[in-house]
């Protein structure tokens, strides 16, 4: 009885296969991050330990050295007359103390620095140290070309080692320490014993990573082990569950998709409307040149209306393609010069509507460097067709003006086009922006036309999906002075 009521109380939690997936990837993802903070805190540890136990003992081993010499120096009476033997007696210890340091595979270079009125030298040999030290033969010729880099070093610090007589240790490539221990006969400072040393204990840390690297995979494979066997038995549980919301989710997305695709094809068949209209507009000036067709003006005629007809090629394409591919708007193949479409949009299309001409009127300001665009001229064309007609009718009755600009800035590679108008501009409610940051003059359906005006809408929204797929950028504001602005920024 006791176990039904477990059984019951346990169902009234839903839980699903993907939150038993998510529970076991997180679990696992943190006891792997755990592993990987571990672990880069044991390298960091060992690696600051092995540092300061590599320059300590470095810094130790020059200043045995150093000691070395200055006992035996110490062990010679200044006052007493030398003979040969011991003279060579000296000598030769000097060379054991030299040859046996630099026998250690860690050092590679061993001197004792001297400075001669401006010269630093270094000396390496038992002879001549012998020779500077007791018989003041300062003409001795010294080895320094072997030692120029521990020269240029210590030419850095000398003073301050003078002044402090302190061991001065300076790391180059990481492992290699250059020792630099006071040199002092006799409470006088002489120079500095320089060694330059290469300690290794990286088999040290090795052996210890590689040994922890071993500890946490048996960690892990009996965690994962654990995890997989818990997964394992918790999706069991859940499975015809799932599989049933599976299939009503599957009739409800099949649903969706219906309901997607009769919309689309209803905004498509809208598109189409507004398409068509503008490609009946310039059926009638097909039409009216070919009835003004003399041979004084074919050749005028017969470019305007192969700029028509291509244009008209353009929106039967479109009415083909609810999304038409890429390449088919931009594409290297296309060298469109902006401030030519522009003209001929204006002279050819809005300037030739007798109705408007007394009432608008529409000024250039081409920038004659723009550089031509990578861009098919009638995409363009419908581009900036639905933003002039925008100005002309959202503009104003009374002498409107709309100023159509071209700007190309050289340092920063960006194309400009400005289309402004003296208007009274755009409400302010259409330059909100939505969740998406897209202002809502730029949305489907969104006109501030009479209501009952059907297809309505879709000129800026049609210039800003075009844009998008040109990589260019659009926005719309109000001008302080009045008016309405639309800017279209082209990255070149």
């Amino acid at each position: 009885m006791e176990k039904n009521k477990l059984l019951e109380k346990f169902k009234q939690y839903h839980f699903e296969f993907r939150h038993i997936t998510v529970l076991f990837v997180i679990l696992f993802a943190f006891q792997l991050i755990v592993s990987f903070i571990n672990k880069a805190s044991v390298k960091n540890f060992i690696g600051k330990t092995q540092d300061w136990y590599q320059k300590d003992s470095a810094e130790e081993l020059a200043n045995m050295t150093s000691t070395s010499i200055e006992l035996l120096l110490e062990a010679i009476n200044p006052k007493s007359k030398v003979d040969n033997e011991e003279a060579n007696r000296i000598t030769q210890s000097f060379d054991i103390i030299f040859s046996q340091q630099v026998l250690k595979h860690n050092i590679q270079e061993i001197c004792i620095l001297v400075k001669k009125g401006d010269e630093i030298y270094a000396i390496d040999d038992g002879k001549i140290l012998y020779s500077f030290l007791f018989e003041n033969n300062k003409n001795v010729p010294l080895n320094n070309e072997n030692h120029r880099g521990a020269i240029n070093i210590y030419g850095k610090i000398e003073e301050e080692m003078h002044n402090k007589e302190q061991i001065h240790s300076i790391l180059t490539e990481k492992q290699t320490f250059h020792i630099f221990v006071p040199f002092v006969l006799r409470g006088e400072y002489i120079g500095a014993v320089y060694m330059k040393n290469t300690p290794d204990f990286s088999f040290i840390s090795k052996q210890v990573i590689s040994n922890y690297d071993e500890t946490s995979v048996i960690y892990l494979s009996l965690i994962l082990l654990g995890l997989l066997a818990m997964y394992f038995i918790s999706s069991y549980t859940v499975k015809e569950r799932d599989d049933a919301q599976k299939l009503l989710f599957d009739e409800h997305e099949e649903n969706i998709k219906k309901q997607v695709t009769y919309e689309k094809e209803l905004v498509f068949a809208k598109r189409i409307y507004h398409t068509h209209h503008k490609a009946e507009k310039v059926m009638g000036f097909i039409k009216e040149d070919l009835r003004k067709l003399s041979p004084e003006n074919i050749s005028e005629i017969k470019y305007r209306v192969s700029k028509y007809s291509n244009f008209i090629s353009r929106v039967i394409y479109d009415m083909k393609w609810f999304d038409p591919p890429i390449q088919a708007i931009r594409n290297s193949v296309f060298r469109t010069n902006l401030n030519e479409v522009i003209k001929f949009m204006v002279e050819n299309i809005f300037q030739r509507v007798s109705s408007r001409s007394n009432v608008f009127e529409i000024k250039l300001e081409p920038d004659d460097s723009m550089p031509l665009v990578p861009v098919n001229e009638f995409v363009v064309w419908e581009i900036i067709e639905p933003l002039i007609q925008n100005s002309i009718d959202h503009g104003g009755e009374q002498e409107l003006i709309i100023t159509i600009k071209t700007v190309y800035d050289k340092e920063s590679g960006k194309s400009k086009i400005i289309i402004q108008d003296s208007g009274k501009g755009i409400l302010p409610e259409l330059l909100e922006k939505n969740e998406n940051g897209i202002k809502d003059i730029f949305m489907e359906n969104v006109t501030t036309k009479k209501p009952s005006l059907l297809n309505t809408g879709y000129g800026c929204y049609i210039a800003f999906e075009m844009s998008k797929r040109c990589g260019w950028d659009i926005d719309a504001e109000n001008l302080p002075s009045g008016g309405a602005i639309f800017t279209l920024i082209i990255q070149n």
